[in-house]
């Protein structure tokens, strides 16, 4: 994104460079006519309205140092410098016969490209005003051969055309690209404020719900333990004992999960090392999917560290939880230094039929209805947090039966159901979660808070009840 940047600190550093291109040029321009062209000017005189001009430069340049926005009014002023010097210098050498008399035009030019019209209206007023008067008075050119003055003329007309185009298409190109990444930056900013407003008021409704189910969660648990101690003593409820066991640690998970979202909105977030979180942090997503073919492959960087790693577990966990709804059989993860410096990638793959070409577009933008029950918020949550957290998350097709075609032999490469000659069909959904990181571990007081911080908190996966994994980002075919 770029930078928001304020334009009037942007003009005035281009007047201040512009005016030192005239200062010099002015110089060059005394020299050369006085030394080859024969004319004899008032040099006291000129000279020290260039003195003039290069004191206000200084001064300019050191309010350009300065850290504060400049007023129309300033520029106005800087403007109306420049056209005061001109007209002095055009007074002392010919008036409106010299043929840099319509370098009014620039300064105007640049006027009303910076400037709001009534200013402009009052700089154009002045300009012609002083045109006016030095077709009046003027101290007229002394020249040794007065007959030459027409070819002279049409030189210094020519040399003026060219420093006039210069001068309007460098300054005005570079200010329309200035306010175009101005407008670029704002239309950044606005989007991301909307984003961040919308992640916000699901938040909130979150975190009402979350204090709505507390009540039912705990007649449910007592529920639980009534059915438990029956199930001791009443046979028919004996074949149960497993599933009652596993309810309650749902239960308990849920209720931690609450436990955790109340204690979080009062603690600081703290640094953690990248491989002291995350296994704890797989022990407990597993816990809540104890079905699903799990596989954690690689061995996560030890020398990384994550500043804010409740949120990336938080996204990590919607983004497993995707991949448990979408195959069952097939889920991994992987940890592993992202090529950008400062970043790491969080690899999450599946096997499950690939991402539906009608969701690419609104995958991560807005929040997608999903067959499987889900209300459709949990991919937008997570993308709305790897934003947040300066990271992104990019979701592609994973190739199934990648590998070398089959041998004379008969035998199958590496990929599963790879056939000769014909390419890998995509299967699967493979979501790349890439978030900044620090160098170096955490403190050792951050170590004891490690397995409850990494824990991800399931009420802001989506769900639409206890337990529940947030909307997939594929949908699973009937």
């Amino acid at each position: 994104m770029n930078r928001i940047t304020v334009s009037a600190r942007v003009n005035l550093r281009h007047l201040f460079w512009l005016r030192s291109l005239a200062i010099f040029g002015q110089l060059c321009t005394i020299a050369f006519v006085q030394c080859f062209l024969g004319v004899h000017l008032p040099l006291p005189a000129m000279l020290f309205v260039i003195a003039m001009e290069v004191a206000f430069n200084g001064v300019t340049w050191m309010r350009v140092a300065q850290d504060r926005p400049e007023s129309n009014l300033e520029l106005f002023g800087q403007i109306w410098v420049d056209l005061a010097a001109l007209s002095a210098l055009l007074f002392l050498s010919g008036g409106t016969t010299n043929p840099f008399v319509s370098l009014y035009l620039p300064s105007l030019a640049i006027a009303a490209a910076v400037l709001p019209w009534y200013l402009t209206g009052w700089l154009a007023t002045f300009a012609v005003a002083c045109y006016v008067l030095l077709g009046f008075d003027n101290v007229a050119l002394d020249m040794d051969n007065p007959a030459n003055l027409f070819v002279y003329y049409r030189a210094g007309m020519w040399v003026n055309f060219m420093v006039s185009v210069g001068l309007i298409v460098w300054f005005v190109a570079r200010m329309s690209r200035a306010l175009r990444q101005r407008d670029a930056a704002l239309g950044d900013a606005q989007q991301r404020l909307l984003r961040d407003e919308r992640a916000v008021a699901l938040g909130v409704q979150a975190a009402t719900v979350a204090h709505e189910i507390g009540t039912p969660l705990s007649t449910i648990a007592m529920l639980t333990e009534e059915l438990r101690d029956m199930a001791r003593t009443d046979k028919a409820l004996t074949p149960y004992t497993a599933d009652l066991d596993l309810l309650d640690k749902q239960i308990s998970l849920c209720t931690s999960a609450l436990a955790r979202l109340r204690s979080r909105a009062s603690s600081q977030v703290s640094r953690q090392a990248l491989a002291e979180w995350l296994g704890p942090f797989v022990e407990q997503w597993r816990l809540r999917h104890p079905h699903v073919a799990f596989e954690q492959t690689g061995e996560p960087p030890a020398d990384l560290s994550l500043d804010d790693s409740v949120a990336v577990g938080q996204i990590l966990t919607i983004l497993l939880d995707n991949a448990a709804r979408a195959s069952r059989d097939h889920v991994t993860l992987r940890a592993y230094p992202a090529s950008r410096a400062g970043y790491v990638d969080f690899e999450v793959c599946d096997a499950g039929p690939g991402i539906p070409s009608s969701l690419r577009n609104a995958l991560g933008t807005v929040p997608v209805e999903s067959t499987q029950g889900g209300h459709g918020v949990g991919l937008y949550l997570a993308f709305s947090s790897a934003a947040r957290l300066g990271g992104t998350i990019e979701l592609t097709d994973v190739a199934a039966g990648a590998g070398p075609a089959v041998t004379d032999g008969g035998s199958a490469g590496t990929g599963a159901g790879a056939a000769v000659g014909r390419p890998a069909r995509p299967r699967g959904t493979r979501a790349l979660l890439r978030v900044p990181v620090k160098v170096g571990k955490s403190a050792a007081a951050n170590a004891a808070h490690a397995a409850d911080a990494a824990a991800p908190d399931i009420g802001s996966a989506g769900a639409g009840r206890p337990g529940s994994a947030p909307p997939n980002n594929t949908e699973k075919q009937a």
